[in-house]
């Protein structure tokens, strides 16, 4: 790939990756370590990060939130593969009434605010990591369902998928064999760019308090609790600077990869 960055974005993605997977062997301190004597204290060589409230190491913390974020933006990202993809493919096979049936009910629910959803789920539901994995990869999965859809809906009428009627391949054979393999290209890109959609998005329910709940956090939840400490008086930035940098660069690089995988596959 001749793309400079995407390939940069590529690099830092899986520097990012091997920094949360080693967390527990190269982390400074332990998750939950406090010390009240050195509350709120700024980047130094002893806290690169700083401190927060509890006199815990932000540095730490925002590793083991690193693994949150990702671990949210790629469990958000399956959820809305495994359903747009089955969908798409169903309505864009089908066709006809099933398909303009199946499209309506996409139609109504992107009129829908996303937020209304997620925090109906979560109150019938329950707040809990694995039930924000499903609320978040729940909502993603529209547009994959469309790009799925019209790619099927091209591909249908190919020789090779008449050849493979003629052959009496069942319906379900037909979309699993024939026409899967041939929309990989567009299901990775999209697939790619989910992933930093679910992050941002759970960045901004935890703000509101209903994104990961303590004792966990992600960078979301982190950039959150330090914009508390963001006041006229007293000003904590790093509170708020270093979650939010580590989250805006992993964003951009994930864009990034997404765009140039984009490129790269002609999708």
């Amino acid at each position: 790939m001749e793309n400079k960055p995407a390939m940069a974005g590529w690099a830092f993605v899986v520097f990012i990756g091997i920094i949360v997977l080693l967390t527990p062997v190269i982390a400074p301190y332990s998750y939950e370590e406090q010390n009240l004597e050195e509350q709120y204290q700024g980047p130094s060589l002893k806290h690169w990060m700083g401190t927060d409230s509890k006199g815990r190491d932000l540095m730490t913390r925002v590793m083991y939130g690193g693994r949150i974020s990702l671990a949210v933006g790629l469990a958000g990202a399956a959820v809305s593969l495994i359903i747009g993809v089955t969908y798409g493919s169903i309505a864009g096979f089908k066709g006809g009434r099933t398909d303009n049936i199946m499209m309506r009910a996409v139609d109504i629910l992107y009129g829908l605010p996303f937020i209304f959803f997620v925090i109906l789920v979560m109150t019938v539901v329950g707040r809990s990591i694995y039930v924000l994995f499903i609320a978040l990869g729940a909502v993603q999965w529209l547009t994959m369902a469309r790009i799925v859809r019209g790619q099927t809906i091209m591909l249908k009428e190919r020789e090779f998928v008449e050849a493979a009627r003629a052959l009496g391949a069942s319906n379900a054979r037909i979309i699993v064999y024939h026409l899967l393999p041939n929309l990989i290209g567009p299901i990775i890109v999209y697939a790619t760019l989910t992933i930093p959609s679910v992050m941002l998005e759970e960045a901004f329910l935890s703000f509101l308090g209903l994104g990961v709940q303590p004792p966990a956090s992600s960078w979301g939840s982190l950039a959150a609790d330090g914009m508390i400490h963001i006041t006229p008086v007293k000003t904590d930035w790093w509170l708020v600077v270093f979650p939010g940098m580590t989250l805006a660069a992993t964003l951009f690089a994930l864009n990034l990869l997404g765009d140039g995988l984009r490129d790269a596959l002609e999708t």
